[in-house]
């Protein structure tokens, strides 16, 4: 409980008055004195009236897991066992570095009604188990001249998984679906090397599909249906060094790396293909060797449920070393990685372009919106040129470093954090279709 700003106005009011009639009239104690006696007596009228926080009844109900980035809801009830609600009611958490809230929610009951039911969204920007520990709510007595603070502990845990959205609401499998075939798909005719069907062919089908040995035996036209070619195999690199720990909106470069790769793996086990997992810092981190199937997800998922980013710098020459002494066939190699400027990235070049000669490689780079931003001031000020001149060469470095790695033949895919799950899986399934595996 705390003074309110009305008591705390009454109280400088009331020792303003007091001096004045203590310099005008220095015999009108009496009268001081029943004005502050009455003031006390009705701030103890005041907390006898009030709610009493132990007659507030309170429950909350926070969800067991939730998705990195994806607000989730802490609902709960605030009643008491008789009388009246408080008139306003503002909430304050007490939770964890990763879940983000806002400062102060404000709960205020419907009229009439005996219990308020609060809705706190809460938005998670790490993975692991994240808590909220207490709430504290704050409304005013009877005569708002305090502000009662109780505090009720809830012990509330919940588990922050990598985002799952994508997969979960069917949108990867929809993306997908011309390159998958069966009871619940369609297959992409005319485009891959394998073989698929034949079919009569009908006015307006590609006639480079006609089949001409086969129509000749059937005396009929009949054209080659093919479709994707699977059974591939699919290695995803995720570089978790201290540069992919910086923040793009809420989450870490590391954060969306994660989602992307986790949205391919499903993406590479619909497509028919083997698919693996590969971590990699200053030193090769933990491998999954690529298999086939939901199990192939299920293993990558766990991996990278508890993958953190690290304080010391990639060293990409160990890592992509040890990554192709591990793959035996060829492969295609989707890395998640960053640099800083071309200089940084030199080793990241050279080590690419020896794996290219017998691998398929696809770099995926994150792009910071707040630098193109930078990079286009709206006030010409001295300090806002000198950042988008710095901003400018920054963005023409990197430029440079993905033209050497396209001239390589290393597919690059430059994109923003909002964009980079479905530029990804079409970019997958371009390779797919063309058949560059």
């Amino acid at each position: 409980m705390r003074p309110s700003r009305r008591l705390v106005a009454l109280t400088l009011a009331l020792a303003a008055i007091t001096v004045l009639v203590t310099v005008l009239l220095p015999d009108a104690s009496l009268a001081l004195l029943l004005l502050w006696g009455g003031l006390a007596l009705v701030g103890c009228a005041d907390l006898i009236l009030s709610v009493a926080s132990r007659s507030l009844t309170l429950e909350a109900l926070l969800p067991a897991q939730g998705y990195n980035g994806v607000e989730t809801r802490l609902r709960g009830t605030l009643s008491r066992k008789s009388g009246p609600l408080p008139r306003v009611i503002a909430a304050r958490l007490g939770q964890s570095p990763g879940l983000v809230v806002q400062d102060i929610v404000d709960l205020s009951p419907n009229e009439g009604a005996g219990e308020i039911t609060f809705d706190i969204g809460l938005r998670p920007v790490e993975r692991g188990t994240q808590r909220v520990d207490d709430i504290t709510l704050c409304y005013g007595s009877r005569f708002w001249l305090f502000e009662i603070l109780p505090r009720w502990p809830l012990d509330l845990e919940i588990k922050i998984q990598p985002n799952l959205q994508p997969i979960l609401s069917g949108e990867i499998q929809t993306q997908m679906l011309p390159l998958l075939d069966g009871l619940k798909t369609t297959t992409l005719k005319g485009e891959g090397s394998e073989f698929h069907q034949l079919r009569d062919y009908m006015p307006g089908m590609d006639p480079r599909s006609i089949d001409w040995k086969r129509s000749a035996r059937m005396n009929a036209m009949v054209a080659r249906e093919t479709r994707a070619e699977r059974n591939h195999q699919i290695m995803i690199c995720v570089d978790h060094g201290h540069l992919m720990a910086q923040k793009l909106d809420t989450l870490s470069k590391l954060d969306h790396a994660i989602n992307a790769a986790l949205a391919m793996t499903w993406a590479g086990v619909l497509g028919g293909d083997n698919v693996g997992f590969y971590t990699f810092g200053a030193r090769p981190g933990q491998v999954v060797p690529p298999r086939a199937g939901r199990n192939a997800f299920g293993r990558i998922r766990a991996v990278t449920a508890d993958l953190r980013e690290s304080h010391s710098e990639s060293n990409h020459t160990l890592a992509l070393t040890h990554l192709h002494g591990l793959l035996s066939r060829r492969s295609l190699v989707i890395i998640f990685s960053d640099f800083v400027d071309s200089t940084s990235a030199e080793l990241l070049i050279e080590n690419l372009a020896v794996m290219t000669r017998q691998h398929l490689v696809l770099y995926v780079a994150l792009r910071d919106r707040e630098l193109d931003a930078l990079a286009h001031p709206e006030d010409l000020s001295m300090d806002s040129v000198a950042r988008a001149i710095s901003a400018s060469q920054l963005r023409q470095e990197r430029a440079r470093v993905l033209d050497r790695l396209r001239r390589l033949g290393v597919l690059c895919l430059d994109s923003d954090a909002q964009s980079l799950t479905p530029e990804l899986i079409s970019r997958y399934m371009d390779i797919k279709s063309q058949g560059l595996i």
